[in-house]
């Protein structure tokens, strides 16, 4: 891998996947790989899974992390070519990129979209400012339309449960502002590149970007699509179509313990932070397998790290 933004930059997900579920079986048996190497963590916004698992993972090879909050550690960064910097941003990305990579093995990078300008969002402006600007491979911590470290720790936990071509629901859920499709993007992207069997069920106007729904089945019946489902994936987006907007009185799209009876015993699984009670009742959250989930983040994390550092020897 050059970068790790998409599974499109993974030549084979299944055995990474693989690896990831050998990293969770061994996780300090290739400690000497990160021996004298440094893993760079940038957040433009804020993070606690994503953060811990990562610097956990880098740990577990032996490495050393450095991490930074752009918001209030650096400096203003400047993005765009030929202004005249006479405002508040002090630095331009130009500079500041290449000198993190002059500091570090590895750089991960996380950031989320504005909500507003969906061409600007779905162009991954900013992730793709530090690819161009870096001398080392970058690592999508969660980038405006994609969050690959998540999806794969998701299917390494869709693996362990070993059904044999599980029936896979992702659901939209309630909130009360407005969130990326990033999660949404990646998992079913994830899904298709697994060849599994993956059902997005939605309220009109939700439906993800047509670059992901491709070859997905579609329901806008949430009930209709959770019959004889194994796993329940849930999560907000915003939409795509009506950009950022958020879902009026569409609360009674949350899961609850009635339309868990509608699936095959299914798990129910969701990315974290989740609002109880809103997204999903505290029944069905209490007897899901989200922290198993959120556990498995710490091993997809160390088998892409470990995938660079292998390459580096």
């Amino acid at each position: 891998m050059k970068n790790f933004t998409s599974v499109t930059d993974v030549e084979d997900p299944i055995a990474l996947i693989k690896k990831a579920a050998l990293c969770k079986k061994s996780p300090f048996e290739n400690d000497h790989l990160g021996k004298h190497k440094t893993l760079g963590l940038i957040f433009f916004n804020p993070s606690l899974r994503t953060r811990l698992s990562t610097q956990r993972a880098a740990y577990n090879l032996g490495m050393n992390v450095i991490v930074m909050n752009i918001d209030k550690d650096s400096w203003k960064l400047e993005f765009e070519d030929g202004q005249i910097m006479n405002s508040d941003k002090a630095e331009h990305v130009k500079e500041a990129v290449a000198v993190m990579s002059q500091y570090c093995d590895l750089l991960g990078v996380r950031t989320f979209p504005g909500l507003v300008n969906r061409d600007e969002d779905y162009s991954e402006f900013i992730l793709n400012q530090f690819i161009k600007y870096s001398s080392v491979p970058i690592i999508s911590l969660e980038s405006a339309t994609l969050h690959p470290l998540q999806s794969l720790a998701d299917m390494l936990t869709i693996d362990e449960l070993k059904i044999v071509k599980p029936k896979i629901v992702l659901t939209w859920a309630p909130h009360i502002r407005a969130l990326p499709q990033a999660v949404s993007n990646s998992f079913v992207e994830w899904c298709k590149a697994s060849q599994a069997d993956i059902t997005v069920t939605c309220p009109e106007g939700f439906e993800l970007s047509p670059e992901f729904m491709e070859g997905v089945k579609l329901e806008h019946n949430q009930k209709e699509a959770f019959k004889g489902a194994d796993i329940i994936y849930a999560k907000n987006w915003s939409s795509f179509n009506d950009y950022g907007k958020i879902g009026q009185n569409l609360d009674h799209w949350i899961v609850d313990q009635e339309k868990m009876n509608l699936t095959n015993q299914a798990k129910f699984m969701h990315c974290l932070p989740v609002r109880r009670n809103l997204v999903v009742s505290d029944e069905v959250l209490d007897s899901s397998i989200v922290i198993e989930e959120a556990n498995n983040r710490t091993y997809a994390a160390q088998a892409v790290l470990q995938e660079f550092l292998t390459s580096m020897k």
